[in-house]
């Protein structure tokens, strides 16, 4: 027989809210090996994450890579840490206030939170806070604009596993994906506009998205198409033709084929071939973070320059640009219609 947790009675009288709930991937607690160790064993042990068989994985998972890698990576955390923190913790709690704060100045009476798919705050945490809070209606809005298994999926698998234990489950609703939402891409070419103007435009410019397992694609993963499509529409927003802009995915794991074309090698190449300047953005991603600031801007600048390029200049993610928070109160308020949001 379940169970289901014991929760408070919902008090008399009191008005029912709705709720908006940012989510985004996750990060450690802090820069240190001991950390990383906590974060990397909820992310790795997902199977949404990491396709293989549990009984080859998890033995491999605690047996090898949970010993060697957390040190390795708390180096690279260390890098890029905020004095507030982390970077990716830092722009998803300013994201979530400035679009309340939006949200609030057209009229809107919601509860505006974010939360993390892996480490804190956890989904369930704050998905019970927003109960307790009187929400009776959740919007679910994924920081992730283009869908795959592997992020959006394992959060619309997290949020399923919290309403199983629940007596009381809000009403929700779960954004897919924004890969082609006009203020997104207004949003995308605004930032690289604004940073022609204050830095020069570079030979080049690379579309760097974060990589899958090619498997993924073959199995029904819309996630490369959507890629795809935010890079046209993109490049059509600004006017470029198709050789001046490429689309390259970084961040591999393992020894399987994934997503082409690969980040660094295309860094490479490109200075092989006598390109001095790149300017590289990551659309992939909402907020900076490890596989933006260590992986791109740094250790992406530094393959290119030691293949004989001149300089590459990485333009940060949308953070809290004004456009961007203009865009997310767009998507919020077209998923939000026929809820009683109106203060």
């Amino acid at each position: 027989m379940r169970r289901y947790r014991r929760e408070p009675p919902q008090p008399a009288g009191r008005a029912a809210r709705v709720a908006l709930l940012l989510v985004n991937l996750g990060t450690p607690a802090a820069p240190t090996a001991a950390a990383l160790r906590r974060y990397l064993a909820e992310f790795l042990a997902d199977p949404r994450v990491v396709e293989i068989p549990r009984l080859l994985w998890l033995p491999l998972l605690h047996g090898i890579i949970l010993r060697t890698r957390p040190r390795r990576s708390a180096a690279k955390y260390a890098s890029i840490w905020m004095p507030e923190g982390s970077p990716l913790a830092v722009w998803s709690a300013l994201q979530a206030e400035r679009l309340a704060a939006a949200l609030a100045a057209r009229g809107h009476d919601l509860l505006v939170r974010h939360a993390m798919r892996y480490g804190e705050p956890s989904i369930a945490r704050v998905l019970d806070a927003l109960r307790a809070a009187g929400a009776t209606r959740v919007l679910v809005l994924p920081l992730y604009p283009q869908y795959a298994g592997a992020t959006t999926a394992s959060t619309f698998d997290c949020i399923g596993r919290w309403a199983a234990g629940a007596r009381f489950v809000p009403e929700l609703r779960c954004v897919g994906d924004y890969h082609d939402d006009a203020g997104y891409i207004a949003a995308l070419a605004s930032s690289l506009q604004a940073h022609w103007h204050a830095q020069g435009r570079a030979e080049r410019l690379v579309l760097s998205f974060h990589g899958m397992p090619e498997r993924t694609r073959a199995l029904g993963d819309p996630y490369q198409r959507q890629c795809h499509e935010t890079a046209r529409l993109l490049r059509e927003r600004l006017g470029l033709a198709p050789a001046e802009m490429l689309l390259t995915f970084q961040s591999r794991f393992g020894q399987a084929r994934w997503l082409e074309p690969y980040t660094e090698p295309t860094l490479r190449a490109l200075a092989a071939q006598g390109v001095r300047s790149v300017d590289v953005i990551c659309p992939g991603f909402a907020a900076d973070c490890l596989e933006t600031l260590e992986e791109i801007a740094l250790e992406g600048r530094a393959a290119f320059l030691a293949a004989g390029g001149g300089a590459l200049h990485y333009v940060p993610c949308l953070n809290a640009d004004p456009a961007w928070i203009d865009a997310l109160v767009g998507l919020a308020e077209r998923h939000l219609q026929g809820w009683p949001t109106r203060a």
